[in-house]
């Protein structure tokens, strides 16, 4: 018997070292896709079908995860993505900017490994209706 398929899981995030580390962790619930830019993103957004988005709020260059995450809010595809926005920065405001951009959740880092899969997984059954084991 086939295993189910997994859901898959787009990374953004700019740092090489928390990219790694959160490929590892999530790839035993998730298909895992890693991006760096707003350039990455958008291909990976045409090339992949994505079920949930782990967005860096705090993503250097162009644009950040609060501009990405408000530009697929207002498209017409992606406008009910989950999107679980993760940020170092721990300020009210930094808070309710990423509320207001449209993440469903809003998570601080450092998390714990294992409040950072449940809320992904929450998110994903809550908002698309997906089930993980």
């Amino acid at each position: 018997m086939s295993e189910a398929r997994k859901p898959t899981i787009l990374i953004v995030e700019d740092d090489y070292e928390n990219q790694k580390f959160l490929q590892l962790f999530l790839k035993r619930k998730f298909e895992v896709e890693v991006c760096d830019s707003a350039e990455t993103f958008y291909e990976k957004m045409k090339e992949k079908k994505i079920d949930i988005i782990l967005m860096d709020i705090s993503l250097r260059g162009k644009k950040d995860g609060l501009q990405l995450t408000k530009e697929l809010r207002e498209s017409e595809e992606y406008k009910n993505m989950p999107i679980v926005g993760l940020s170092a920065h721990v300020f009210q405001r930094d808070k309710d900017n990423a509320y207001n951009a449209g993440v469903d959740i809003f998570l601080t880092k450092p998390i714990q490994n294992s409040v950072l899969m449940e809320t992904l997984i929450k998110t994903l059954e809550k908002k698309t209706g997906i089930k993980i084991e």
